[in-house]
């Protein structure tokens, strides 16, 4: 097949190819371009949104693949990457602008539930993504200490601003009180700091918000799941029965509300001697997978337990240590986890007729 007959078949190749972030038929967003065939060799540009670049070069190894598989008389295809913009839409009745509101949660305390939440988003920012982080553990804020942030946020033109955390807009409870005092509230007063977070903060437009939750299954999911349409829930669990049995819970609290589980978080999974370089599985292992696998939602990854992770966050060092490869790279699984299960989450919507391509 001649380099023009092969450059003719290619927008149509493109109508079965869903862009991620839409679900829509790639060749209507105009996001591949540049084409060029010569010798039966294919290259083109795909321009990808800021949300999906975790998972960028998945997305052009799929359209590669797609195109060797639809289009005869193809060798072999190039596809260069870069990034384009899209607006985020204003969701809920609040004028939140974003295009992804993601619940980090678990069924008891003491899992690591707030170091995943603001690892999560700290790395998300760094794979290309516009990423906020709000606090919703009202009773216990711990995102602040986390991240080494303090001072009391500003009212500039009726509009709570963030504290920043590099280029992440960051709010929380423990902004507003004292390190040692402690919050009693009832639950409309839970109901109006929850909702004055999300409305009257200063969020800009984001790929998305990470949302902090308290541990359990309380109030706050409950008026998260009216206030807005969360995207879905991350939760996180470590590998002994009795965290499983907290973590099933919350599962199921959050599909009575409807909200769609992204996956399950293995934290605390195994210990690494450095000086010995021997594993021990201080609270077992493989809990989480298991409980994934039985409930039918997806397992994003196991966290091992990592003394530089536990020291530096205690020093309000997060953000730092995370520059660290070796303590990155679980994280770096997770954030292509979560990204992979929205994508699917958007092809599956009732309005999109097909499925996208298996990254």
């Amino acid at each position: 097949m001649s380099d023009a007959e092969i450059h003719t078949q290619l927008p149509k190749a493109l109508e079965s190819f869903k862009e991620p972030e839409s679900g829509r038929a790639i060749s209507k967003t105009g996001q591949v371009g540049d084409w060029t065939v010569s010798d039966g060799n294919v290259s083109c540009r795909l321009s990808l949104t800021s949300m999906v670049q975790p998972i960028a070069t998945e997305i052009a190894d799929a359209l590669r693949d797609h195109i060797l598989a639809n289009v005869s008389g193809v060798k072999d295809v190039q596809v260069q990457l870069d990034t384009t913009y899209r607006a985020a839409p204003t969701i809920g009745q609040i004028g939140l602008k974003a295009k992804s509101v993601i619940a980090v949660a678990a069924g008891k305390g003491g899992v690591g539930k707030s170091t995943l939440a603001a690892s999560i988003a700290i790395v998300l920012g760094r794979m290309g993504a516009k990423v906020g982080l709000m606090d919703a553990d009202v009773y216990g804020p711990s995102v602040p200490h986390l991240l080494g942030l303090e001072g009391r946020p500003e009212i500039v033109d009726g509009k709570i601003q963030p504290i920043k955390s590099g280029d992440m807009p960051v709010m929380s409870m423990g902004f507003l009180v004292g390190k040692d005092q402690a919050v009693v509230w009832r639950g409309p007063m839970l109901h109006g700091s929850i909702t004055q977070f999300l409305r009257d903060t200063a969020w800009g437009e984001l790929d998305y918000l990470i949302i902090d939750m308290p541990p359990g299954t309380g109030d706050v999911a409950l008026t998260l799941s009216q206030l807005l349409p969360l995207s879905g829930v991350v939760i996180v669990c470590t590998p002994q029965e009795v965290a499983l049995l907290d973590a099933g819970k919350a599962i199921a609290m959050f599909e009575k509300t409807k909200v769609p589980v992204l996956g399950v978080v293995e934290n605390m999974s195994g210990f690494t001697d450095p000086e010995s370089g021997k594993t021990f599985n201080i609270f077992g292992k493989g809990g989480a997978r298991a409980k994934a696998e039985e409930l039918g939602v997806p397992f994003l990854g196991e966290v091992p337990i990592q003394m530089d992770l536990r020291s530096e966050s205690d020093e309000g060092r997060l953000a730092d240590v995370l520059l660290d490869p070796t303590i990155a790279r679980p994280i770096e699984n997770i954030c292509r986890g979560v990204v992979r299960s929205l994508v699917t989450q958007i092809a599956n919507r009732p309005t999109v007729s097909a499925q996208l391509p298996v990254l």
